[in-house]
């Protein structure tokens, strides 16, 4: 018998965890609540073998072992009969965890050999089902054959869903919002309004429209006169002050040369301009502008008001974590084909700079490469940024923990500018719900000091727009 104690109650689910959970998020064994869990042998095998190495899927193997490992040396004594997490994790779950401790009899369609690690995880599921009919017995994967297997054999299987921040993504944070069409009729009694030395106008709004604002967010309306664009400023309670925004569509207020061409953008440059923001994320889908306002309003604040050092770009490289060691080179020359994005901008950058012609785009050309470097991000562990600007590229591709490792590298003086399209994830086990790029928009949101805004609108081509609708 693998297992010697069965739950009294029904609704008490046993989780078979497949190896790609704990790689995937090894504090996984802390997130099933009341229910129990199981571990089969081929899982630690598994687990074993993919522990060597200085990638983010070795690095979470490796913690996944350890927990294990304190888990089972917390309560050896317990371990025929199931290990109370509870007493594992002081207090944070209530389940039990069993492990595979003696051989079970493995019987699958032949088509099936259970020499295969998934198969033979399959069929110790399919074991389970069998000896406790009255008790879920669930499969848990991040592996999409893997469940439709599980299925096909009349087993149950669902994906990991701890680790998703948002259940639809429709609900995410988009930084903006329109204000209802009679606003400032409704409004107008509770608003006061005044002038900033900078000359800004503000407007300061009390009421229950001003509880659901957060910081930073901005608000616009079209149905007055002249259109009205604004952000919060400030939130104290039930009251929100709103700022009227700099013009960036406006060629004297230029970004290295860059106007705003819609909403969005101006909305992002505001973002991306302001000392006091220090960290940004944008979303959108390909050419709506991201890299390109974002390495211009770099430049600016880099070469002409000296407020960083330098940019620092990086992004990640499919598949995630894998050794760039093979390409030859320093690690600038072994990110450059990822980087063909940076390239792209920097050429239409360069060609707005009118003066001194050819010689002159040269010299700028030289003296934005000087001050642009390009890392990876298998070597950011450790490190320490003082007063850069760094860009994460593609930063949809990020699991919540990369994401936080980057993050906590910033130091002193440094902004953070996260790039990415949660509709273009190329990491395994990552969606849309779990993106790391997901993660940051949601927990910075109303943050005093940072700043999000999803571009809508695509201002590459006509040609790109209508393949991006049609196709």
């Amino acid at each position: 018998m693998v297992i010697k104690r069965a739950s009294k109650s029904p609704k008490i689910k046993l989780f078979v965890l497949d190896t790609n959970v704990l790689m995937h998020d090894p504090t996984s064994l802390y997130r099933f609540e009341e229910h129990d869990l199981f571990v089969p042998i081929m899982t630690l095998e598994e687990l074993d073998g993919n522990k060597k190495g200085m990638s983010e899927v070795a690095r979470n193997a490796r913690q996944a072992s350890r927990m294990l490992d304190e888990i089972v040396r917390a309560c050896p004594e317990s371990i025929d009969n199931g290990i109370n997490l509870s007493d594992a994790s002081h207090g944070q779950a209530t389940g039990k965890l069993f492990l595979q401790t003696e051989a079970i009899d493995l019987h699958l369609p032949p088509g099936l050999p259970t020499g295969r690690g998934d198969n033979h995880i399959l069929a110790v599921v399919a074991f389970l089902a069998k000896r406790f009919s009255k008790r879920p017995v669930i499969l848990v994967s991040k592996d999409i054959n893997m469940r439709i297997k599980a299925r096909a054999l009349g087993l149950e299987a669902q994906d990991y869903f701890n680790d998703k921040v948002l259940e639809d993504t429709e609900l995410l944070y988009a930084g903006a919002r329109e204000l209802p069409a009679d606003f400032w009729d409704t409004h107008g009694a509770n608003l006061e309004s005044g002038k900033r030395d900078d000359g800004r106008t503000y407007y300061r709004l009390h009421g229950p429209l001003a509880t659901e604002l957060t910081a930073n967010e901005f608000v616009f309306q079209d149905a007055r006169e002249s259109p009205f664009d604004a952000w919060v400023t400030e939130q104290h309670g039930n009251t929100v002050t709103l700022e009227t925004l700099t013009d960036f569509s406006h060629h004297k207020n230029n970004v290295w040369g860059i106007t705003a061409r819609n909403r969005e953008q101006n909305f992002a440059l505001n973002l991306l301009m302001h000392p006091e923001i220090d960290f940004v994320s944008l979303l959108g889908h390909a050419g709506t502008g991201k890299t390109l306002l974002t390495l211009a309003a770099g430049l600016t604040q880099v070469l002409d008001a000296k407020r960083y050092s330098e940019i620092i770009m990086t992004r990640v490289t499919v598949p995630v974590g894998e050794d760039i060691g093979f390409l030859p080179g320093t690690e600038e020359e072994k990110m450059a084909p990822w980087m063909g994005a940076l390239e792209d901008n920097l050429d239409v950058l360069n060609g707005t700079v009118d003066e001194g012609g050819d010689w002159g785009r040269a010299a700028t050309r030289d003296l934005i490469r000087s001050r642009i470097k390009i890392k990876s991000l298998n070597f950011m562990r450790g490190r320490t940024f003082l007063n850069k600007f760094l860009i994460i590229d593609e930063a949809q591709n990020l699991t919540p923990k990369q994401m936080k490792t980057l993050i906590t590298r910033a130091g002193p003086g440094t902004k953070v500018v996260c790039l990415g399209n949660i509709a273009q994830i190329d990491t395994p086990y990552l969606t849309e719900g779990s993106s790391g790029l997901t993660f940051v928009v949601d927990r910075f949101k109303g943050w005093p000091h940072s700043g999000h805004i999803t571009l809508q609108r695509g201002e590459r081509s006509r040609l790109a727009d209508h393949a991006a609708e049609v196709l």
